[in-house]
């Protein structure tokens, strides 16, 4: 009966060995990787401007798309797309803290990855590449509107981005995966057509995903 048991659970666990081995082979030459992820946006800002003060941004969680082609079984290339929302303030200014509106990122980024194990289930990586944010949909604040200032300008501009993260394989085809990028990008804003200026703010965010991708 014991040699029974132990036949049985060896061939289980043979079954099971070959079924993760199975699912870990997701990444080769040639592959596309799908993910979804929602991102946690948490900009490292600052800046001064010409009212003094310092500009701060706040956090924000967005979805996110992102697409990565596998030039050999270890490197990849992702281009990741989704847009975000803030409200930046300039604190401690000399007109106190003063609420700038909002302002709308598209910071479409491209990086380079070397992925350490890509049949394995557990698949970490990590990358390096480029970043160009547009700025759109910019609205001043009640506070400016009242001083006259109803015009409000970001200028776009390139970044650096470093990242880590893995992937774990679920089956064959769906696997779980974790992000986290920095990005390094700054900005010059413009309000009342110079009126007031904040010459070289940084927003410099950290970008934490979670999500779900799909191989084909």
């Amino acid at each position: 009966m014991k040699k029974s048991i132990l036949k049985t659970a060896g061939i289980a666990g043979a079954t099971l060995i070959c079924l993760m081995s199975s699912t870990a082979i997701a990444k080769e030459a040639g592959d596309w990787l799908v993910r979804a992820r929602g991102v946690l946006v948490t900009p490292d800002a600052g800046g001064t401007t010409s009212i003094g003060g310092e500009v701060d941004i706040d956090n924000s969680v967005v979805p996110e798309l992102d697409f990565t082609y596998f030039i050999t079984d270890n490197i990849g290339v992702e281009l990741i797309l989704a847009t975000t929302k803030h409200n930046p303030v300039v604190k401690n200014s000399d007109l106190g803290e003063v609420p700038l509106g909002s302002v709308w990122l598209l910071p479409p980024t491209l990086t380079f990855q070397y992925h350490f194990a890509p049949k394995e289930a557990f698949s970490p990586y990590v990358g390096a590449g480029v970043n160009y944010t547009f700025f759109y949909s910019e609205d001043t604040s009640e506070a400016l509107e009242g001083l006259g200032m109803t015009k409000i300008n970001y200028d776009d501009g390139f970044g650096f981005a470093l990242q880590a993260g893995f992937d774990y394989a679920i089956n064959e085809k769906w696997s779980f995966n974790v992000d986290v990028k920095k990005v390094w990008l700054n900005t010059e804003v413009s309000i009342a057509n110079g009126a007031v200026t904040a010459a070289d703010v940084d927003i410099n965010p950290w970008l934490i995903g979670v999500g779900f991708g799909y191989s084909f």
